[in-house]
């Protein structure tokens, strides 16, 4: 897939990604809140998750915590 050419196509692609992966590992975002307090982000809800992922406005931490917290341990850019 050719590099996004905005940061609003990078914001889409990201969120995208997040879902896809929660979606191959059966996560939902409820579990995902539950897992990622493990990691320090003790106000997550899942509307909280949801509504960042329907914007894809979320910071690359938040964006890397998540993919550990759901035990994806490999991330191809050119997935992305």
């Amino acid at each position: 897939m050719p590099p996004a050419k905005t940061e609003t196509e990078w914001e889409g692609r990201a969120s995208r990604y997040l879902k896809a992966e929660l979606k191959r590992r059966d996560i939902t975002y409820d579990e995902l809140a539950d897992r990622l307090r493990r990691f320090g982000y003790k106000d997550e809800t899942k509307a909280s998750i949801a509504n960042k992922l329907v914007r894809g406005t979320f910071p690359a931490p938040f964006f890397i915590a998540s993919l550990v917290a759901i035990g994806c341990e490999n991330v191809r850019l050119d997935d992305i």
